[in-house]
């Protein structure tokens, strides 16, 4: 497919944050943080469809009229955020997903009777631009949509309540719908620093901010089916990063999988890749910090057959 022409998206402010903050707290209970290491971990596993997508999907959607068709492209996540908000809403979304989207992710969206599943292409980006050149409903970007980004950005007022002090917070980065919110949030706080983690086997965040123009990369095997893909041209999440976000790191896979061993035997908590690249930035030692270091545990969807494959290569008490 031809990369699509770039869209005119409005780069959001710290003016867009509060209204995104009323608007997600009015139905989302905060998610809790896990205390009991050294290393804060932010579990938005707890929340509904699993990760911490339900939050931009409910800020950008809850924004339109209430008639409004949503269209979108999604990894998995995004789709079950916005297929989620959906239902709370009362509204309905095409979601767009590859051929070879994680399974996992596949099956829950399609327990939803007010979303329109579309598969096709065989990966992200090939679904990204199949939504795109759909004329019927409004387009909801993963991460390149002002009340996306606010959305995300509510993850850090419950921050400010959670976590005493300087702190660092960790997120993993795809799109940097979520690096760019925390980085908006993360500059109207002293002592607050962002730090982006993507997998090493895809890295067009990293390679787009440092040659300051649109990079396409060649993506590689990942168990972070979340975060993977080229970005759209233009994103404004690339000047948000750059702007706001203390660094950019990436984990190799060893490191992810150690991570999510890592999170279930000392922590009782299922990570999907994406939700713990974070985790494996920290444990590895690639996170500059100062403060308190919080990990974001963005998400939990993954099969239970790609858990028994980490799990089994490792015995879960040297994680």
């Amino acid at each position: 497919m031809t990369r699509p022409m770039i869209r005119p998206v409005r780069v959001p402010g710290t003016d867009d944050l509060p209204p995104a903050w009323q608007r997600v707290s009015a139905v989302l209970r905060p998610s809790p943080v896990d205390s009991t290491a050294e290393v804060l971990l932010k579990l938005e596993t707890a929340q509904p469809g699993g990760s911490f997508k339900i939050r931009g999907a409910i800020a950008a959607m809850s924004a339109l009229p209430a008639d409004a068709e949503v269209v979108t492209a999604s990894a998995g996540n995004h789709g079950l955020g916005v297929a989620t908000a959906s239902a709370l809403l009362g509204m309905r979304a095409t979601v767009v997903v590859s051929g070879n989207a994680s399974p996992a992710k596949v099956a829950k969206l399609k327990g939803f009777e007010n979303v329109t599943l579309v598969q096709v292409g065989s990966s992200f980006d090939d679904a990204e631009q199949y939504a795109l050149s759909l004329t019927d409903g409004v387009y909801v970007s993963a991460y390149n949509d002002p009340a996306v980004i606010a959305g995300q950005a509510t993850i850090g007022y419950e921050l400010d309540s959670q976590v005493d002090g300087p702190m660092t917070v960790v997120c993993a980065v795809g799109g940097g719908g979520l690096a760019s919110g925390l980085g908006l949030w993360a500059s109207q706080r002293a002592g607050v620093r962002v730090v982006g983690v993507e997998s090493a086997e895809s890295v067009a965040m990293s390679e787009t901010v440092n040659a300051g123009h649109d990079v396409e990369i060649t993506v590689g095997e990942t168990l972070a089916d979340g975060i993977v893909g080229n970005l759209e041209p233009g994103s404004v999440t690339v000047g948000l990063i750059t702007e706001h976000v203390h660094s950019l790191v990436t984990v190799t896979e060893p490191e992810l999988r150690h991570a999510i061993r890592y999170l279930a035997a000392n922590h009782g908590v299922v990570a999907e890749g994406a939700g713990a690249v974070p985790v494996a930035a920290l444990l590895a030692g690639k996170v500059d910090v100062a403060g308190r270091a919080v990990a974001i545990v963005s998400g939990r969807n993954v099969t239970l057959g790609t858990l028994a494959d980490v799990f089994a290569e490792e015995p879960a008490n040297r994680a």
